[in-house]
């Protein structure tokens, strides 16, 4: 039976609708991150803090160090108080020094140390994944059982004999104490993404996909790169996502307690340190750090959340 040439043109047309109007599955998370009204004012935040981490030495109204120790613990201009100048748009701290411009520029240390520790997670975490999940046999068994030892230790515990022990030691000393910092949180919590990274490759590389790439010749290298890694990213970026603010916070830990970034470094950890001491006269240097640390991290939870979203293939259906 010949099928007639205009049911066969009208046929044809709406495949081509169709196959156009498919999406891939990045351009419908996009939309679907965009859609999304908190996901959309968490990243909004998080840009005006790169802003401002950037472009610190420009808009900050003084240096973070600068002191005018006759104006120290003045409160913020919107405190109907006697202890306010208008010099100081946020008040001052215990030195005298302005807590809005130290804000601004604590935010850089915030922003580093939520990135780079991050960056040095997915590279130890997706590498032992990615070896442990695809190659399987002895190498599988001696990653896990190191990753099993390496999560045995509390992470905090941890943490603290790192920056402790080798706080005064020259490793501590680079970039005032964040370069021991950033091997310190990336040793603790890359443990969590190398188990996440082996489960999705062990599902993928039995796909049908895979075994083509192995019919045509691809090395193992080219395979784990090419073929898995790209479709074993989406739960790896939400992880990646709400691993940011865990840094934010650690470093902001580390801080208060005195073993974190070293003065006159600012940091937001270090204004609540140095604010903690006068909290009972103004609880200003302590709660506007506080306010920024809690604003930041919220809104790369915001981000994670509409990620994970965003990236569940259910949520497609």
């Amino acid at each position: 039976m010949t099928v007639p040439s205009t049911a066969w043109q009208g046929r044809s047309a709406e495949r081509g609708v169709l196959a156009g109007g498919q999406r891939s599955l990045w351009g419908d998370a996009l939309e679907r991150v965009v859609r999304n009204r908190l996901a959309v004012i968490g990243l909004v935040v998080i840009a005006l803090a790169l802003l401002a981490a950037l472009l610190a030495p420009w808009i900050s109204p003084y240096g973070p160090n600068d002191q005018d120790p006759s104006l120290s613990l003045m409160e913020p201009r919107f405190v109907s108080s006697e202890y306010v100048n208008a010099k100081y748009l946020l008040g001052s701290d215990a030195l005298g020094r302005d807590i809005l411009t130290r804000l601004i520029w604590s935010a850089r240390i915030s922003m580093v140390v939520g990135f780079v520790p991050v960056a040095l997670i997915f590279v130890i975490g997706v590498t032992l994944g990615l070896l442990s999940g695809y190659h399987g046999g002895w190498l599988d068994g001696a990653l896990m059982r190191f990753t099993d030892v390496m999560y045995g230790f509390p992470d905090l515990l941890f943490l603290l004999i790192v920056m402790a022990t080798l706080r005064d030691s020259p490793v501590g000393d680079i970039f005032g104490g964040l370069f021991l910092m950033f091997i310190a949180i990336a040793l603790v919590a890359w443990v969590g993404l190398a188990r996440l990274t082996r489960g999705q490759i062990l599902s993928l590389k039995e796909k049908e996909f895979v075994e083509a790439a192995r019919t045509i010749g691809a090395g193992s290298g080219r395979i784990m790169l090419r073929h898995l890694l790209p479709n074993a990213l989406g739960p790896i970026i939400v992880s990646l996502s709400f691993a940011i603010p865990s840094a934010i916070l650690i470093e902001a830990t580390l801080s208060f307690i005195g073993i974190g970034v070293k003065p006159p470094t600012p940091s937001w950890g270090v204004m609540i340190h140095d604010g903690f001491v006068v909290f009972s006269t103004t609880p200003w240097p302590v709660l506007l750090p506080a306010f920024c640390i809690s604003i930041v991290m919220l809104s790369f939870t915001f981000v994670g959340d509409g990620l994970r979203d965003a990236l569940d293939p259910r949520m497609r259906i």
